[in-house]
């Protein structure tokens, strides 16, 4: 059931549980209203039919209805940001330095790079803008998860110095990340998921205009649409940077698909 005249989030397309990426409002009237998904860009907007055309001042009052819900939904999203982000900032600060040792880590074959342990698992800041906006949490059996309700969308987490580097890599995960830096030396920019790639690209071609960047792709072959390489190509064409492709023995081991498992 859908109250006319309120706010509603949910979880986004292809989210889960908890999150609340996905906004809508259905208007007073019932006769109209708007909604959208943060985490995708999606933003529309619906009119009922009916049998008479709306007037000038009638589509005017409409629109203006919609534009006032977006900034009440953008709002209510910024004030979720900035809690979060104070809380993601007091548990970095409570956490301490991880180890290589960290079964995770040992097991990926990677170094800490940073990171950090809380409660038991390692602690990764999500970073826009140079502000810690969100954590993730990856466990010593590799499960993985972000604070609910935290900016994503352009952040990313560093690993290794940009100053005077040849080039910069964009990564999809953490591992994928450490083992790219560890070995061309390069430094890496760790976007957390596939869907995140595009706008950490966009992100870092305004910070680095003239910097050569490559995008390593996770070669999802096993998937429909095999995401990893077509989002990373898109990003590659969006902002004029390479993609690099991990390659496999034929037959390739089952379950292998990003630079750490190659």
């Amino acid at each position: 059931l859908i109250e006319p005249g309120r706010l509603y989030r949910f979880p986004g397309i292809g989210k889960h549980n908890g999150n609340t990426a996905g906004w809508c409002k259905l208007f007073d009237d019932s006769r109209g209203g708007c909604f959208g998904d943060w985490s995708s860009g999606l933003s529309e907007h619906w009119q009922a039919k009916r049998a008479n055309a709306f007037s000038l001042s009638e589509r005017a009052a409409f629109f203006h209805r919609v534009e006032a819900t977006r900034k009440d939904a953008e709002a209510d999203r910024q004030k979720q940001y900035a809690a979060i982000a104070d809380k993601a900032a007091a548990i970095w600060k409570a956490a301490l330095p991880a180890s290589d040792a960290y079964p995770y880590l040992v097991g990926k074959g990677i170094q800490a790079n940073g990171a950090r342990l809380y409660k038991d698992a390692l602690v990764i800041p999500v970073r826009y803008g140079g502000v810690i906006c969100s954590l993730q949490f990856i466990d010593a059996d590799g499960g993985k998860r972000f604070l609910k309700g935290g900016r994503l969308s352009g952040g990313y987490f560093s690993i290794g110095d940009i100053e005077g580097t040849m080039a910069l890599c964009i990564v999809e995960g953490f591992a994928t990340g450490a083992t790219v830096h560890q070995a061309t030396g390069l430094p890496v920019a760790v976007a957390f998921n596939v869907g995140n790639l595009m706008s950490v690209a966009k992100t870092l071609r305004q910070r680095f205009p003239d910097l050569p960047t490559i995008i390593c792709a996770d070669d999802d072959a096993n998937t429909e649409g095999n995401l990893g390489i077509t989002k990373a190509r898109l990003a590659a064409l969006e902002i004029g940077a390479r993609l690099a492709v991990p390659i496999f023995d034929d037959p390739r081991p089952e379950g292998l698909t990003d630079f750490n498992d190659m």
